[in-house]
């Protein structure tokens, strides 16, 4: 059996196109200039052409070259702080606000989507527990929501459960009509060539090396020139450097690893996960898994919260975790394996903020394709005038003074993170 490609399912199934290879000339001047082509900036630049601003996007590699275009293609509900604990730790309003921002970010991805072939299915989401531990825990959070949120879960356990995952190896299930998939590379780089063809400017290969301020502006320097621009805006999440002071110390990157293997007979695929639901493990070194448009099976997650694990032997993990939820797939193969990163915070909260007049946005935590469309659009409604306020912007952004640039604390948090799981099996 030949070794799987180390390079994304989602980017071969769709290449960039020549225009999004070449992308655009460096301009002298612009209303706004957006540092990361992923999807925050792309959702901002949308906002800010639909506001009639000039717009160039940098980046430091090919455009929509990090996790975006490479994720898992999910736009599921919530934040990566749990629902919970959002309503515990801020005022009843605030908390509310959060909780339907992460609601909408799902409506605002399917209004992007509808402009673009990208393969956009709201077939809902399924969270799934391993034992009888996870069956109360699991009754607890459907209790919870109803109560606090309203949100319809259904729960699934014992003879029922099978009508919503064709596994044995789960005991309980909690359902939900809301969330959605996509292809993440037809949905970032179909957006980003309706913004080029709009006439906002993407330049590749023109990663920052300063930001200064100059006027009434800013003077930003990358490696294919200078560009002066009245407003800047970071967006650069998972890919975060030391560019502006402070902001790494905010934000910490986290690996992510997916597997896929190759396609199955329709009604297999409708068998394991029936009605195509966006699915995860309610752990904390949880897998996220769902079908692909032609009826892979896709598995994420980590072993481990580096993002430079080996790609190969993160595959074979994959595809353990595979076969240990759906045994009749041992023989299938797993054709690639690639990785990225996504943003935490040490609060588990996405943040938008300034920076000596730099805005930034960032810090979804593994919710990035929702997350991250949402807030991009709300930060450039923000920065244009059309709104005043978000939720986002009004809480504090945590660092830890052990912490400067390099995350060296993450093998020990993996370690117990590990632990923790190993005892709720």
């Amino acid at each position: 059996m030949n070794p799987p490609l180390t390079e994304s399912f989602w980017t071969e199934d769709r290449p960039r196109s020549d225009q999004l290879a070449a992308g655009s000339d460096l301009p002298a001047d612009c209303d706004v200039a957006i540092v990361g082509s992923g999807i925050t900036g792309l959702a901002a630049a949308r906002r800010f052409v639909a506001a009639g601003k000039s717009v160039v996007v940098l980046d430091s590699l090919e455009l929509v070259g990090g996790a975006s275009a490479v994720n898992g293609g999910m736009v599921i509900y919530g934040l990566k702080a749990s629902a919970e604990s959002v309503f515990a730790n801020f005022a009843p309003g605030l908390a509310q606000e959060f909780w339907d921002a992460s609601m909408r970010a799902i409506d605002v991805v399917e209004e992007v989507a509808s402009g673009i072939e990208c393969d956009f299915s709201r077939s809902g989401s399924l969270e799934l527990g391993y034992n009888e531990r996870d069956v109360g825990l699991l009754q607890k959070e459907q209790a919870w929501h109803r109560q606090a949120t309203g949100l319809d879960l259904k729960f699934h356990s014992g003879g029922n459960i099978r009508s919503v995952i064709g596994s044995d190896r789960f005991s309980a299930a909690l359902t939900e009509p809301n969330s959605a998939g996509v292809h993440p590379a037809k949905y970032t780089f179909g957006l980003a060539e309706q913004l080029m063809e709009a006439s906002a400017s993407l330049v590749p290969h023109a990663a920052v090396e300063s930001i200064e301020h100059s006027g009434r502006g800013f003077s930003i320097r990358t490696r294919r020139g200078t560009v002066v621009a009245r407003q800047v805006l970071v967006a650069t999440n998972g890919y975060t450097e030391n560019l502006v002071p402070g902001l790494r110390r905010g934000v910490i990157p986290i690996g992510s690893y997916s597997a896929v293997t190759e396609p199955l007979p329709p009604e297999l695929a409708e068998r394991l996960i029936p009605g195509n639901r966006m699915a995860w493990t309610a752990r904390r070194f949880l897998n996220y898994f769902r079908r692909t448009p032609d009826n892979r099976i896709l598995m994420g997650g980590r072993q481990n919260l580096s993002p430079d694990l080996d790609l190969l032997k993160s595959g074979q993990d994959l595809g353990r975790r595979i076969v240990e939820f759906f045994p009749e797939l041992e023989d299938v193969p797993i054709t690639h394996v690639w990785n990225g990163r996504l943003a935490a915070t040490f609060d588990l909260m996405p943040h938008i903020g300034t920076i000596d007049g730099i805005w930034y946005t960032l810090g979804y935590g593994g919710h990035g394709l929702g997350l991250g469309t949402y807030l991009g659009d709300e930060v450039a409604r923000l920065m244009v005038g059309e709104i005043h306020r978000s939720p986002f912007a009004e809480i504090e952004h945590p660092h830890r003074w052990y912490y400067r640039s390099r995350p060296w604390f993450l093998p020990a948090a993996a370690a117990g993170y590990r632990i923790l799981d190993r005892f709720s099996r």
